[in-house]
């Protein structure tokens, strides 16, 4: 069964169709990764998924439960999409941490205030914050950045920043990480730091989809690519037919750009 599924999706700006009938499936533990021209559509499909836009028309469901459906006149209340938010992360590419804040409480931040709403959060406070603290330690180890706990966004790379948005987002447990181009404002000797992380996370099954320019990238980590353009799935399937064989001209003229890469 999919975890993700996306029918008939539909999002215009004014007079712009941004989106036209995006149709696709993700499979539990799989990672999906988009390519595409600047414009396609790549990220609005996105922030549509996670909620941060609104779609116009079509349906989304997420682990069972619907996230949008445009033909429902009963639609969904402030706390359901609040509920389906928690079910998806979303790793920005300009970062986005609180710069007042430590590493690590951009990583609690979220958790602190999503437990304050538990039943038994006065009676066990004390316990909840260090299981909310321990997790982020681990997330930390896991990306590499044990030692930064106490630093400030402003006295690290932009590849350590990036590295904390992606613990922050593992630490509210979603069921589906999305990336929308998470290498884009890093210089290209940094881009390593971010694709070894994500390599990791595809290694231990988390369900991804992931909005890149990195084709050889998307090629090694993914078991299934869409190439958008104008608002449209042009073509799609396993990352070596999609990059390394394409048959639509479309696709063959975007991909004809990184051949030398």
């Amino acid at each position: 069964m999919a975890i993700l599924e996306v029918r008939n999706l539909h999002k215009s700006f004014g007079g712009n169709h941004v989106l036209r009938g995006i149709d696709f499936d993700l499979e539990e533990g799989r990672v999906l990764s988009v390519i595409g021209s600047s414009g396609s559509g790549k990220t609005t499909l996105l922030r549509c998924i996670t909620s941060l836009e609104t779609a116009d028309s079509g349906k989304i469901t997420v682990k069972g439960n619907v996230v949008f459906d445009g033909d429902d006149e009963h639609k969904l209340t402030k706390e359901q999409i609040r509920k389906n938010r928690l079910a998806v992360g979303l790793v920005f590419q300009s970062f986005n941490l609180f710069p007042q804040y430590s590493v690590m409480d951009n990583i609690t931040l979220a958790p602190r205030l999503q437990a304050k709403k538990r039943p038994d959060w006065r009676q066990n406070k004390k316990q909840i914050l260090e299981e909310i603290n321990s997790e982020a330690l681990s997330l930390l180890a896991k990306v590499g950045l044990s030692d930064k706990t106490e630093a400030y966004p402003c006295e690290l790379s932009g590849g350590q920043q990036q590295r904390v948005s992606i613990a922050r987002a593992l630490a509210m447990n979603p069921d589906i990480l999305f990336f929308d181009e998470p290498t884009s404002a890093l210089d290209p000797e940094l881009t390593g730091e971010i694709l070894k992380v994500i390599k990791s996370l595809a290694a231990e099954k988390m369900t991804m989809v992931i909005v890149t320019h990195e084709m050889a990238f998307a090629r090694d980590v993914s078991d299934h690519v869409i190439f958008m353009d104008g608002g449209v799935i042009v073509e799609q399937g396993k990352p070596e037919d999609v990059i390394n064989n394409p048959q639509q001209e479309r696709t063959k003229l975007f991909l004809s750009r990184f051949q030398d890469k």
